[in-house]
């Protein structure tokens, strides 16, 4: 049987495309510029940017090229087609940013908020944050992505509250506190899954389908990349480890989180691990100081050890306030290269990597949302 030919809409839709997301790249060009960029003949292309700036996608800049032969227009995409919304909860604040289809912050900013706020006051500092950046996006909030420092529940997007989670914020349900202000999808996920994102994206995990991210923090958490896609289990669950059995400090086994507990570590009347205490604690010479590291190393270990035997990675990535310490990445180092099934360890190196990862996904929903605007139907 003769393939059917594709239809002269689908076609006119799939050029459409090739002349935003060219845009979308780079901040202006010729028609001619995106013929050569895309592979398209340049008639072709000039009936697709005609109908785009008809539909008022693009815009003629005003530019005009220089130099011999003909001058060719520049062509951009138009002004108010709308941002992204990236917010991130942590226990320190909410941080948000209005992103355009480029990629560039057009605004910022923060809402603080206390240790263990409470639903309302995350909800309404998420609220404040999304309001504040409505004001300007010309165009609206088309999208959101949230990055939380909680357990995010895979189908309904609201926060989970789990023993020894050190933030908690309730079921906070951020889809229905952004319904108000952003017109199209919202996702949202924890921030380590974000991170791990963005380390595979731009990090020391580039090109890599298959590793573990593993944050040590005031939290602990773990996000499994394999076959390049970030696992979340049944209900998004996954990677929590704060109750992984691991070695305590004399050699007994108890849950990771306890090992802190023990060492004096954690934050009073609270499961947060002391940074500040801890790093103290890891970075002298003297014969504590090794010993702290020792013991937490092994802990650590115990963890990577069994997300080994599970997910076989190529790589353990380690990110978090005290994880990338030097001392301690070395200490880890040592333990894992003892072990049956020894994996290369990485310190991450993506500043702020949970907002870099959502950035990149709000980003791309943003883009595909303008492209899908060319041709609705289709």
């Amino acid at each position: 049987m003769t393939p059917a030919k594709p239809s002269l809409d689908m076609l006119r839709a799939l050029t459409d495309e090739h002349v935003l997301r060219t845009l979308m790249d780079r901040p202006r060009l010729t028609r001619a510029e995106i013929a050569a960029l895309t592979g398209i003949s340049k008639p072709t292309i000039s009936d697709g940017v005609q109908r785009l700036a008809n539909a008022g996608l693009l815009v003629d800049t005003g530019e005009r090229t220089t130099g011999r032969g003909r001058a060719g227009s520049y062509y951009a995409l138009a002004p108010g087609l709308g941002l992204a919304l990236v917010a991130s909860i942590s226990p320190y604040g909410v941080t948000a940013q209005a992103v355009d289809a480029h990629g560039a912050a057009v605004a910022e900013t923060r809402v603080e908020l206390r240790r263990n706020a409470g639903e309302r006051l995350a909800a309404e500092a998420l609220a404040q944050a999304a309001r504040r950046l409505r004001k300007t996006a010309p165009g609206g909030l088309r999208t959101a992505v949230v990055s939380a420092a909680d357990p995010v529940d895979r189908a309904t997007g609201r926060l989970v509250r789990l023993p020894d989670s050190p933030f908690l914020v309730g079921d906070l349900d951020p889809t229905g506190v952004l319904a108000r202000y952003v017109d199209g999808p919202v996702l949202v996920d924890n921030d380590i899954n974000w991170a791990a994102r963005a380390e595979r994206s731009t990090g020391c995990a580039t090109g890599i389908d298959d590793f573990v991210y593993v944050h040590l923090g005031e939290g602990l958490g773990c996000a499994v990349v394999a076959d390049g896609a970030v696992r979340r289990g049944h209900r998004g669950l996954s990677g929590e480890i704060a109750h992984v059995p691991t070695a305590g400090p004399d050699g007994t086994a108890m849950p990771l989180i306890e090992v802190f507990a023990v060492l004096g570590l954690r934050r009073a009347d609270s499961t947060a691990i002391d940074v500040a205490a801890l790093e103290a604690a890891v970075s002298g010479d003297d014969e504590r100081a090794h010993r702290v590291r020792e013991t937490l190393a092994r802990a650590v270990d115990g963890v990577v050890s069994a997300a080994v035997c599970l997910t076989d990675p190529e790589l353990i990535v380690i990110g978090g306030e005290w994880g990338r310490h030097p001392r301690l990445i070395a200490a880890i180092e040592a333990h894992a290269a003892r072990g049956p099934r020894p994996v290369r360890i990485a310190a991450g190196c993506v500043p702020a990597p949970e907002l870099a990862g959502a950035r990149t996904r709000a980003v791309d929903e943003l883009r595909t949302l303008i492209v899908r605007s060319a041709h609705p139907g289709t």
